[in-house]
């Protein structure tokens, strides 16, 4: 399978553990663990699956950054119940995803036009970059609401504190994507985060064609 083939070995030992834990859990009849399990494993094979559908290269950091994203915000948090066993487990996940989030619209909207960086300011980019990452956390806090008022969840934990919380936290995160979109336009590719967008922009150079000229430098 391609896609097992293309990840790094972490990440093929993560996909190898949640299947023998999902496995594990059926036998011994603990449906609540094999459903956290097996959701962790399709959630984190899904950005590659996806990926792959839209004739994209994802570099082998950036699964292994979602892998580890997905498990530890279900697997972990839920079923292992790190989100009252550790207060900054939520805030820590919550500023990361932010990040992620953040630099796929960087990305995205990058893509968009082609890897022309005179199309628009890189200012402007940068802040639609922000607002991507802003959307994604303002869905989420969403979503927590309805599964609390649904479902009976306590999601939201403390309520408006722990959602406004969220917010901030998802603000510092989409800011510091949106800068490193920003300082990657203005030729400043050094870092984490613009060797991140470096490695994923090389990796699919078809779809940053006006872009092209500069990646070989």
């Amino acid at each position: 399978m391609k896609i097992y083939r293309d990840a790094s070995l972490l990440t093929r030992v993560i996909w190898v553990l949640l299947i023998l834990s999902t496995l594990v859990a059926l036998v011994l009849g603990r449906w609540s663990s094999a459903f956290v399990s097996g959701a962790t494993l399709v959630l984190s094979l899904a950005p590659p699956v996806i990926a792959s559908r839209w004739s994209l290269s994802l570099p082998r950091g950036y699964l292994l950054a979602t892998t580890l994203f997905i498990v530890c915000s279900i697997f972990l948090g839920e079923a292992f119940d790190f989100y009252e066993r550790l207060w900054w487990w939520d805030i820590g996940l919550h500023g990361f995803s932010a990040v992620g989030f953040g630099l796929t619209g960087f990305l995205f909207v990058f893509m968009l036009f082609e890897g022309d960086r005179f199309a628009a300011p890189p200012s402007a980019l940068a802040f639609i970059s922000f607002c991507v990452g802003m959307t994604v956390g303002a869905t989420w806090e969403v979503f927590e609401f309805f599964m609390d008022q649904v479902f009976g969840m306590n999601m939201q934990k403390s309520g408006l504190t722990d959602t406004m919380g969220d917010l901030i936290v998802d603000a510092v995160g989409s800011a510091v994507a949106s800068l490193a979109g920003y300082f990657y336009l203005k030729d400043w590719r050094t870092g984490i985060f613009g060797r991140a967008v470096n490695a994923f922009v090389l990796r699919n150079r078809g779809l940053y064609q006006r872009f092209k000229d500069r990646l070989d430098r």
